[in-house]
């Protein structure tokens, strides 16, 4: 890699279907920046903010996020499984992350907060102890999830089949534990 780039703001810029340099980011924040249909592959994000950008339909292979954190960006179908997960340590406020991936990655201890993950994929993925907070579930797929000590007491249409995924010590509210009997076809009254 060539000389990083420390302490620097990128505000409305427009980095769409471009290749971005395989460089290292460290400390940089990026304002209202459109990555749709760019090339992130093989570059290194240190403790940066995203607030605002657009990433639909990123490439992200051998991606590096390192306490990073994405607020109010859209994500949509974004595949974080194809990124690297050494030290891979993220943080998601009022995301729209509907159709994204991390199908077989470790994604433990992350805060989701605020989040649509309509149809997010966390098959055979790792999310145990990450909290859910206030974030739509609706059509996310979970099987050979590892999902132990996550937090979904605040979450919203979720289906887990407790038979096929590991929810040891997951917590969850009343209302929501319908959504880990939906299998069974019951007629259950509140």
């Amino acid at each position: 890699m060539s000389k990083p780039i420390i302490d620097t703001t990128f505000e409305n810029k427009d980095f769409s279907e471009q290749k971005l340099p395989s460089k290292e980011y460290d400390n940089c924040i990026f304002i209202n920046c459109n990555f749709s249909n760019t090339d992130m592959s093989v570059v290194s994000f240190l403790e940066c903010r995203f607030d605002t950008c657009n990433f639909n339909k990123t490439l992200n292979k051998k991606t590096s996020f390192q306490e990073v954190i994405f607020y109010s960006c859209k994500m949509l179908g974004m595949n974080f499984s194809s990124c690297s997960d050494f030290l891979f340590q993220v943080e998601f406020d009022h995301c729209h992350m509907d159709y994204t991936s991390f199908y077989d990655f470790p994604i433990k201890n992350t805060l989701f907060n605020h989040c649509s993950l309509k149809e997010v994929d966390f098959t055979a993925a790792n999310i145990s102890g990450s909290i859910l907070n206030e974030c739509n579930l609706y059509g996310a797929i979970f099987d050979n999830t590892i999902a132990e000590k996550t937090d979904f007491k605040s979450a919203i249409n979720y289906t887990i089949d407790p038979e096929r995924n590991k929810i040891r010590k997951a917590r969850f509210n009343i209302s929501g534990v319908l959504g880990l009997l939906s299998k069974y076809d019951l007629e259950i009254e509140l």
